[in-house]
């Protein structure tokens, strides 16, 4: 597979409605059927960023996961996407990967946002994923993470795309746009961001600015103020020649994803 088709989805999410929002997401997407590889969905897709997150909690095996699994299977495609998960006490901002042979992922926040309270809500993971599909390898990420670049280092070209999903407020587009950017120039990694747009249930609003980024820093999508479903096409040959001839990740330093540096 030398090319990774890819479907941002850039939504107007329903405030803490997760039946409405499933709806939104099968209407978007009723034509999808086999044209993608992959499915992308915004961060808490079935809720917006809500710190309400005990009586909107679902389990593992709860209506929108299973939801997720029936739409890797119906659109023939792997799905992501992140959702306020309740398991053993604690909650969690999990973003949940259903793949269409019925495989289930999942990867929990490793950076809670403490400006909304986040942490005090959540609890936070500490275990990186990486999905393939075909060839490709795939880390994602949730928001707040992509102001965090250990623990999204690509030491040893361990992954060939990123990908964040976010509710990240126009009021910082232009650091949510500097960092997907940078990302993909420091990982010599393709980068995908998928935001929302519209007004959420505290009143900040979203711009969405969802992109794709190429190794080198070019944007190769980019949609701004409005609902958007786009596949963009990731090519592996162009990917891999440009980290054979600039080979700038072999002299990276040796620091493993979530260690701090050694104290000097």
């Amino acid at each position: 597979m030398s090319h990774l088709k890819v479907t941002l989805v850039q939504a107007n999410l329903a405030w803490e409605d997760p039946a409405a929002n499933r709806v939104y997401f099968d209407q978007r997407l009723a034509s999808i059927r086999a044209t993608t590889d992959l499915v992308v969905l915004p961060e808490m897709f079935t809720t917006g960023f809500t710190m309400n997150g005990a009586p909107l909690a679902e389990s593992m095996d709860g209506v929108s996961v299973r939801w997720l699994r029936r739409k890797a299977v119906d659109w023939q495609a792997d799905v992501a996407g992140s959702l306020i998960i309740r398991e053993g006490g604690q909650h969690y901002n999990r973003l949940v990967w259903a793949t269409p042979a019925g495989q289930l992922f999942f990867y929990d926040k490793r950076h809670l946002f403490r400006m909304s309270g986040e942490h005090k809500v959540y609890a936070a993971g500490n275990d990186p994923l990486t999905v393939t599909i075909g060839r490709w390898r795939i880390r994602p990420f949730i928001c707040y993470d992509l102001r965090f670049p250990i623990w999204s280092r690509n030491l040893g070209n361990g992954y060939d795309v990123a990908l964040f999903v976010a509710n990240w407020p126009a009021a910082r587009a232009a650091h949510w746009t500097a960092l997907l950017t940078a990302r993909a120039i420091e990982n010599q990694a393709y980068v995908i961001g998928v935001n929302r747009v519209g007004l959420d249930g505290n009143g900040h609003g979203y711009s969405g600015d969802s992109m794709a980024v190429d190794p080198q820093g070019q944007v190769i999508f980019h949609a701004q103020d409005q609902e958007v479903v786009h596949t963009v096409a990731l090519d592996a040959a162009a990917q891999d020649a440009y980290r054979q001839s600039f080979p700038a990740w072999r002299d990276a330093d040796s620091i493993a994803p979530g260690s701090p540096p050694a104290a000097g």
